[in-house]
């Protein structure tokens, strides 16, 4: 396919022309497009430009609206209704990109939603399926959104039974094979598949595969907790295992030793990664996956969930030319994310990044990013001394676990470089004693420390079943609320079918940031307390993030016991 099967209509211009007319993209981003067209199969120029990372959905989807005078919709908070839904089957759907936005039965018209509005033969598939008389208004809209709601609204359970059906009977599932482009495969291989797509599509961050004796557990972390999906007779776990072995790269023949693989597939419309690990057990390897979806690994910093007044502070540290900037918080708290969407907001030309990572888990475009590697000696420290010679702007140091990364990541911070990285700890004060148990001695720190951000996620409330309740007395003291005398409204959790009956749907963060003074520097270089060091940044307008976690009960976000699961609240009872 060429670019014009972007452009049919004979009077409309190239997209790419109209990207470069909005100087959108340089000629050479769509020459490389182009040339990398060449190399695909029925793949469009703007999902190829996206790939790519020089533009996003949005501006593909505005310049064809803009170029071919088409209505466009953004499918973010779309809301579809059944009748539509029946005229699209799920094949059809997944086929073509389509979505069904709604039918009028007494018109006899079907809203369209299409990535490509020029596609004839899935206007004529429609209308083969129902009536040729139908009348449907197709509309533009993002290839991704649409993909999304698709697996969203069609789901992938019947097709796991139907393949578990074809394992035990032998008998072919025709609508799992319609969920497959390349036809028939063995039904272990689409079982895979299929549990790896429906991890992704409920919004899961780890699948967890574990045998007991007599079954086989299947477990899907989903907004920090582990929710059990399926159990299925251990008779299934051997050829599932080789599967994901193969997959991931594993030795299969080894299954006395623990191991680690990757795997890369294209899932629900995007590219998603999967960090694999084994772990043999009393009855057999257990299987553990790490989730990592680029889309939704990268986020803007706007939408990280700060408030105003934390998002102002975090630029202002960000506007500092040199020194470094430390992420704090247990496994699983979002730091990553945090410091992709920083890297992401300073990714720009005039600027060169540079990473070093254990391992990548997010590929960027612009930035140039290393992977540890033990196996030739290639560490954190090496990796940093090497990287000083690149003519960095800005360094991310994926983790500090002891002195030689620690040192060098401060020697860079003293050469002029913004130096990002994370670091384990329960606080953000509490960085400044780990950083001096590991060896940092505290003229390093003072002076080079520009500011540590500490975070957890916490569970949202489901705003489809969430119950007001009063607080009680002990609820108003936690709250910081107890000298009010009125009633304190707050919610508790109920559940329902939109949240799967879990009272809570999506995380957010509770963070807290600790900008480093001067005055702080002087403490940190006399090696005060931790509580001399407290005590002056709380002067100076420092939020404990126990306060963060709060405001987000009063506020209707989450719960009292939500927060009480991820921060330590006990300090507040004490009068």
């Amino acid at each position: 396919m060429n670019q014009e099967a972007t452009q049919p209509v004979a009077d409309k211009k190239r997209l790419g022309e109209v990207l470069l007319e909005q100087g959108a993209i340089t000629q050479d981003q769509l020459s490389i497009a182009l040339r990398e067209q060449q190399n695909t199969t029925n793949k469009l120029l703007g999902a190829i430009l996206i790939d790519l990372g020089f533009v996003t959905d949005s501006i593909i989807r505005d310049a064809l609206t803009q170029n071919t005078g088409q209505q466009s919709i953004d499918l973010s908070d779309a809301v579809l209704d059944s009748e539509s839904i029946k005229i699209v089957d799920q094949a059809l759907a997944r086929r073509h990109t389509i979505l069904p936005l709604s039918y009028d039965k007494e018109e006899n018209h079907l809203t369209l939603a299409m990535a490509d509005t020029f596609n004839i033969v899935a206007l004529d598939q429609i209308r083969a399926q129902n009536d040729a008389s139908l009348k449907i208004t197709p509309i533009l809209a993002s290839e991704e959104a649409i993909i999304r709601i698709i697996e969203q609204f069609y789901g992938f359970d019947l097709s796991i039974d139907g393949i578990l059906h074809e394992i035990e009977t032998g008998e072919i599932d025709f609508d799992s094979l319609q969920d497959s482009d390349k036809g028939y495969s063995h039904p272990m291989v689409r079982l895979i598949n299929a549990l790896l797509a429906d991890s992704v599509q409920r919004g899961a961050s780890d699948i967890h595969f574990e045998p007991e004796e007599a079954f086989l557990r299947i477990r899907y972390r989903i907004d920090g907790v582990l929710r059990q999906i399926r159990s299925l007779h251990i008779s299934y776990w051997p050829a599932m295992v080789v599967r994901l072995k193969v997959i991931s790269e594993m030795d299969i023949a080894e299954s006395r030793i623990p191991q680690d693989g990757r795997i890369s597939l294209s899932l629900v419309g995007r590219q998603i990664d999967f960090r694999v690990a084994s772990q043999p057990t009393t009855y057999g390897e257990n299987v553990v996956l790490r989730i990592l979806d680029r889309k939704k690994g990268i986020v803007q910093m706007e939408k990280l969930g700060l408030t105003s007044e934390d998002l102002s502070l975090l630029q202002l540290l960000l506007a500092r030319p040199e020194g470094i900037i430390l992420v704090t918080g247990p496994t699983g708290s979002g730091k990553t994310t945090t410091l992709y969407s920083v890297l992401s907001h300073m990714n720009t030309e005039g600027v060169n990044i540079m990473t070093m990572e254990d391992p990548v888990e997010y590929p960027m475009p612009l930035i140039r990013q290393s992977s540890v590697n033990e196996g030739v000696k290639m560490g954190f420290g090496e990796g940093i001394r090497s990287m000083m010679r690149q003519d960095p702007d800005i360094i991310l140091v994926g983790e500090i676990r002891d002195n030689i990364t620690a040192e060098m990541a401060f020697r860079a911070a003293m050469t002029g470089h913004q130096v990002f990285s994370t670091l384990h700890t329960n606080s953000a004060i509490g960085a400044i004693p780990r950083l001096l148990d590991i060896g940092i001695v505290p003229d390093l720190i003072a002076g080079n420390l520009i500011g540590v951000v500490s975070q957890r996620l916490i569970r949202q409330l489901c705003s489809d079943c969430k119950e007001e309740i009063e607080a009680s007395d002990v609820e108003k003291k936690l709250l910081g609320v107890s000298h009010r005398k009125e009633s304190i409204k707050i919610f508790k959790s109920v559940g329902c079918d939109s949240c799967e009956s879990q009272g809570y749907k999506g995380r957010r963060s509770v963070i807290e940031i600790l900008k480093v003074t001067s005055e702080m520097d002087d403490l940190i270089a006399s090696r005060a307390t931790t509580r001399e060091i407290l005590a002056l940044a709380k002067s100076h307008g420092f939020s404990p993030i126990a306060d963060d976690a709060c405001r987000r009960v009063l506020d209707g976000t989450t719960t009292m016991d939500e927060i009480s699961r991820v921060v330590d609240l006990t300090d507040r009872l004490v009068d």
